[in-house]
């Protein structure tokens, strides 16, 4: 029979061998950024601040000996050999410290720019990454979770930068150095009993440490759970309002903070276990090194120089060794945040540019779809052997109950996802075959909810257009007939829109969203229920922009009021993924077969 603490046990091991692993691969990924191709000047401000790094530690390993010197000047000679020997060896001490300082901060002000642009780089790199990755990506994660992650993934790799560099590796270094003089300079034993202090020190901290890794992971998701949890109580503000649910949405928070705080009193808690078990075993090991010393200044086998130059290396040795536990734990902190970011950066493009992938050309806009299949799981087919043809200029309207597969039909052509059979064309090219971006390019969205930037009214309405002048701007509002509504406001159009576009009615957002539209000025414009959460007298208002926006385009209007269609050249009826009936209105309504049904109820709601 197995023992299921052994399980834990070879569970904990393999975990603690794979994040071992995945640190290693985490430094092996940074280190590009570091040394990066065909930057020169970068590389040279790495060389010349690891220089000033040693410069800077050589001095601080000689110091000590200058500073032996003056105390063997003091006491060995007389008052006119004080001025010059003692004075000046002081004044050597005091120059000494100045250039290690100086070279330190030398090293500091190179690296920086180093740093920074690696920041930068791997910033850009994962935001682009992100927006690169599927729409299926993004609905089934939690946008303030996501945030979280590369957040705190960057701050990771800022702090890998600056304590491996700059704390770990001088420290090792400075060791070795006052290792080699202690043992020219005195004997073997202080090396002995150096060693074992920082062995067991070393032993000591990685323990303790590993388990406050567990303890501060807890803590990171206790404390992304909080933030994913206020950021959706924020972004639905209306809604918990609507529902009198402030109590309720407090609770919630209330409850994820207690398991933030109970995570992060057991980190403080074991953070104090940890420094005073370092304190002890440090000063265990200082005490014994100067009771050494001073056995040998009473045996006359050391000098009170001596005395004095060994206890400053222990000094020395100690106040970095001080915060060996907090960096230690802080770079396996770093080390599991940025790996969080890489597997951020390893999730594989769903949807991706063929190689040599050419950029669409349209002429007439002709949309035609080929015998499609699409399905978002295995477990329910969207769409089923669906052939559809649209002629360039004209205006189709595609209709039919909720979940008949209308909006699946917009993503599809936008290429939000790839089809699963089939295929898609835009004046015989194959939408597979082009790049995504001058695909979007092409194509204009009207959605049923514009979500607008917390800008201004400019700002939205230039986002269609990269450098649009004002008077573009403007020529797009007046065809979404919505300037004389933005120039009617005090800041016209620098008027800040509210987060969403919060501060702007229905309407006026969905105008704004045409307006942006029209100055992207696309050949394809497809309206995906563009109208549907509008009041019926607004509805005809944006209709008529709408009418405009369509001119001499290209329009699929995917639609659930069937009023706003009515025009349409053609009105294509789905029905559980596949084409019930097609033809115009008044066809449709002679059929007396699903869109007949569907009209009628309409009729009879209104």
């Amino acid at each position: 029979m197995v023992d299921i603490s052994d399980q834990i046990k070879n569970h904990e091991r393999d975990s603690e061998y794979l994040e071992r692993k995945s640190g290693i691969r985490t430094i092996i990924r940074v280190a590009p950024y570091l040394w990066p191709k065909g930057q020169s000047g970068i590389k040279y401000r790495v060389i010349f601040s690891m220089l000033a790094l040693l410069l800077s530690k050589g001095i601080a390993v000689y110091t000590p000996i200058i500073y032996r010197d003056a105390v063997n000047a003091l006491s060995n000679t007389g008052v006119d050999d004080l001025l010059l020997g003692a004075v000046g060896l002081t004044i050597a001490y005091g120059v000494s410290r100045i250039f290690m300082n100086g070279f330190q901060q030398l090293r500091d002000i190179l690296f920086a720019k180093v740093a920074q642009r690696a920041l930068r780089k791997l910033a850009l790199k994962t935001f682009r990454h992100i927006h690169a990755l599927s729409l299926r990506y993004h609905i089934t994660r939690q946008t303030g979770g996501l945030s979280r992650i590369v957040d705190r993934g960057i701050k990771g790799v800022e702090f890998l930068l600056r304590y491996i560099l700059f704390s770990i590796g001088p420290l090792v270094l400075e060791l070795s150095m006052i290792a080699i003089l202690l043992y020219v300079m005195l004997d073997f034993r202080y090396l002995v009993v150096i060693f074992i202090t920082i062995g067991i020190y070393g032993w000591f901290t990685f323990k303790v440490t590993e388990w406050r890794v567990k303890l501060r992971r807890k803590m990171n998701e206790q404390d992304t759970d909080a933030s994913q949890k206020a950021i959706d109580s924020l972004l639905n503000f209306e809604t918990v309002k609507y529902f009198n649910a402030e109590d309720r949405e407090a609770n919630r928070y209330d409850i994820a903070m207690a398991g933030y705080e109970d995570a992060a009193l057991k980190t403080a808690y074991s953070l104090g276990f940890l420094n005073f078990g370092q304190s002890v075993l440090i000063t265990l090991g200082l005490v014994i090194v100067m009771v050494m010393a001073a056995i040998g200044v009473q045996n006359g086998i050391l000098t009170v120089g001596d005395f004095v130059m060994v206890n400053a290396y222990m000094i020395q040795i100690t106040m970095p060794l001080n915060f060996l536990g907090t960096i230690y734990r802080e770079i396996r902190q770093a080390l599991v945040d940025m790996g969080e970011m890489f597997n951020l950066l390893d999730q594989k493009k769903e949807v991706v540019d063929k190689l040599n992938a050419q950029s669409i050309k349209v002429v007439k806009g002709h949309v035609k779809f080929s015998n499609v299949y699409f399905s978002y799981d295995n477990k329910r087919q969207i769409l089923e052997d669906l052939s559809i043809e649209i002629q360039g200029g004209t205006k189709v309207a595609i209709v039919g109950s909720s979940g008949s597969g209308k909006s699946t039909i917009g993503r599809l052509l936008f290429r939000f996802y790839d089809v699963s059979g089939g295929s898609i064309s835009i004046d015989g090219q194959d939408i597979k075959d082009v790049t995504q971006s001058s695909l979007h390019n092409v194509i204009g969205v009207v959605p049923q909810d514009t979500v607008l930037f917390n800008d201004s009214v400019f700002y939205n309405i230039a986002y269609g257009k990269d450098n649009a002048t004002i008077e573009e701007v403007e020529k797009a509002a007046k065809s979404a007939q919505i300037h004389e509504f933005i120039i009617s406001l005090p800041d016209g159009y620098d008027t800040t829109v509210g987060e969403r576009g919060l501060k702007l009615s229905g309407g006026e957002k969905q105008r704004v969203g045409i307006a942006r539209t029209l100055l992207k000025d696309p050949p394809i414009l497809l309206m995906d229920e563009a109208t549907s959460a509008l009041d019926s007298e607004t509805e005809r208002d944006i209709q008529d922009a709408l009418e405009s926006a369509g001119k001499g385009r290209t329009v699929i209007s995917i639609a659930h009021r069937l009023s706003t269609v009515s025009n349409a050249e053609k009105i294509i009826v789905l029905e559980g993924g596949s084409i019930l009936e097609v033809g115009t209105h008044a066809n449709l309504i002679e059929n007396r077969n699903r869109y007949f049904e569907l009209w009628t109820m309409q009729l009879k709601s209104a």
